[in-house]
């Protein structure tokens, strides 16, 4: 697999560009081209010393502008969960807590074989169930909610997923993040999923400064209109998994640093910053097996295979 990244579009860019000689569906890397042309890192968008700070109508702004250019560098945000309907969406959901959606996209193929329906599943042994799942971790605890969903759905909704939030939320194991991924993707429903990528971009982008995932939700949807909401978590969940990374952000390969406050908390060289590239940014498979059309990243591989 080449380890060429996709390119890294600077604003007011236009969407990637497909590098010939690079693999099937990967990208090849340019600078920015302010960064490139003066030989130097982003500057920092922060408030200089003494100066006023930033109004609530400026970072609106801010805001909107960095969803707009999250927009052009990830034209092909997706749920980066394999699923077929609205039950394996909701059961690949629960699984992903404490996991990334690579191990449980590798689990579920043999989980849906076996049981395919919510009847199925609440009628699982909870010890085959645990040995099918064990992969995506805490199996014994999400075994549990599975088999507790499925025969919620199957006693109270006929078997199928029901398309609202105050419903959804009586399942065991469903909470606000895991009802608003299922409304997004599979009814088409606008919300917000406040996972752990999402808190920590809008946090580092001065959005809000709330820890509270409930309260995340209503300072973000304040600022965007409702119809931006379920793509506007794609984009910022995407660029938090493959650029603004927890613990050492690629700020030097951002093709937004110029609108980050927080710019400089990772590593701003250029060069250094290419190498944390992750998924298809970093020319490396991404997380689902059987990615959307226009993905230009590689799928992923299957359970057992080399990563």
């Amino acid at each position: 697999m080449s380890k060429t990244p996709v390119t890294v579009q600077p604003k007011g860019a236009g969407q990637v560009t497909e590098g010939r000689n690079s693999a099937v569906g990967e990208q090849v890397p340019t600078q920015p081209k302010k960064a490139a042309k003066e030989g130097k890192t982003p500057k920092r968008a922060s408030v200089a010393k003494g100066a006023k700070p930033e109004s609530r109508l400026a970072m609106v702004r801010r805001a909107r502008r960095i969803n707009r250019e999250l927009a052009e560098v990830y034209p092909y945000a997706h749920p980066e969960l394999d699923f077929e309907n609205p039950f394996q969406l909701l059961v690949a959901t629960v699984l992903s807590a404490q996991t990334t959606d690579l191990r449980v996209n590798q689990t579920t193929p043999a989980l849906f074989a076996k049981y395919p329906t919510p009847e199925d599943m609440a009628a699982a042994d909870p010890e085959e169930l645990e040995q099918l799942i064990r992969p995506t971790g805490f199996f014994r605890a999400k075994a549990r909610s599975l088999i507790g969903l499925s025969a919620a759905l199957r006693d109270n909704f006929g078997g199928e997923v029901p398309g609202r939030l105050k419903d959804l939320v009586t399942l065991p194991g469903v909470g606000r993040k895991t009802a608003n991924v299922v409304l997004g993707n599979a009814f088409g429903v606008a919300g917000l999923t406040v996972d752990t990528h999402f808190g920590r971009l809008v946090r580092r982008w001065k959005w809000t400064d709330s820890e509270d995932p409930e309260k995340i939700e209503a300072d973000i949807a304040a600022i965007f209109p409702k119809t931006e909401w379920t793509m506007l978590s794609h984009r910022i969940i995407f660029h938090g998994r493959r650029v603004c990374h927890s613990r050492k952000p690629a700020c030097g390969a951002c093709p937004i640093a110029h609108l980050c406050p927080s710019y400089g908390e990772g590593e701003t060289d250029p060069e250094k910053a290419k190498k944390l590239l992750k998924y298809e940014m970093g020319g490396y498979p991404g997380q689902r097996l059987k990615p959307p059309p226009g993905y230009p990243g590689a799928p992923a591989p299957p359970l057992g295979a080399a990563e």
